[in-house]
């Protein structure tokens, strides 16, 4: 190794360590009238973290989403209370893949951004600048929900211990025009196991007491105010849901009918129905039937 590499080496070594020490640059603030919901990007080490205006939404209605009308009912109450500055939860939507959790959400931004509501979206991966975020809108008259998508961890991941405390852990208020929408297919956000078992204990009494492992597992999900479950569809439901997609995209009476058996065997092949299949299916037929 030349003298220039070694001399090389040491700078860099010297700017690490600088760089360290030295205070982060505020995340820079988005032009709030761009847009109404927004992407979270993390910090890396050229740039501070900042919020993405996101340009184009799911133009999704609360009247798009069937068979869930006690869900609906529920997130769409607590979201009405939050945009009028009622008191309001954090909420968990846990439940069978494909029934609407998501779309409820964005389902409620197009409800009620006329009337402040905005969105952001973080990822799993940058939960530990959660307080970053609420610091940077804590000031906004706009609500923010801040919306987790598809939400669960595996043993020891960072980002666990970064959501419990802001949800109820930290010595700081949470932000009255901020609240924290998760979506999982996990009840408890993380995998339980069957040895899990083993850390219950009895008392002489007969009561049942989850051990250590158990008690980390459901702290989190115990800290959202409000949990939400969604079920998966029966067979009229999940039909029910296809119709109304087939009619959006301009099918007639006729063609819903003749496209039942379709539908059922798109649903077959897929192990599932979802509202998802039934929109996915729809886009598919609805297509084929314009050409």
């Amino acid at each position: 190794m030349t003298q220039l590499d070694q001399f090389l080496q040491r700078a860099e070594a010297l700017l690490a360590r600088v760089e360290a020490i030295l205070p982060q640059a505020a995340a820079r603030e988005p032009d709030w009238n761009a847009a109404v919901a927004f992407r979270w990007r993390g910090a890396t080490a050229q740039r501070p973290g900042y919020l993405q205006a996101v340009g184009h939404i799911s133009q999704i209605g609360l009247s798009d989403l069937h068979n869930i009308g006690p869900q609906k009912e529920q997130i769409d109450q607590n979201t009405r209370q939050f945009v009028e500055g009622r008191p309001a939860n954090n909420v968990l939507l846990t439940g069978a893949r494909g029934t609407g959790k998501s779309s409820l959400i964005k389902a409620c931004l197009n409800q009620y951004a006329d009337r402040g509501l905005r969105l952001i979206e973080v990822d799993k991966d940058d939960l530990h600048d959660l307080q970053d975020i609420v610091e940077l809108v804590a000031a906004r008259p706009e609500r923010f929900i801040v919306f987790c998508d598809d939400l669960s961890f595996e043993e020891g991941e960072g980002g666990y211990k970064a959501l419990k405390v802001a949800l109820d852990g930290s010595i700081a208020a949470q932000s009255d025009n901020v609240l924290i929408y998760a979506t999982s297919n996990r009840r408890h956000l993380m995998p339980e196991r069957l040895s899990d078992n083993s850390t219950y204990t009895h008392t002489e009494d007969g009561d049942l007491h989850p051990g250590e492992t158990v008690e980390e597992k459901i702290s989190l999900s115990e800290r959202f105010g409000l949990w939400v479950t969604f079920y998966p569809f029966k067979q009229d439901d999940f039909l029910e849901i296809v119709a109304h997609w087939l009619r959006h995209f301009g099918c007639n009476d006729a063609q819903i009918a003749e496209a039942r058996a379709d539908a059922l065997r798109w649903a077959l092949q897929r192990s599932s129905r979802s509202g998802r299949v039934a929109w996915q299916f729809a886009r598919d037929y609805a297509g084929k039937a314009q050409r």
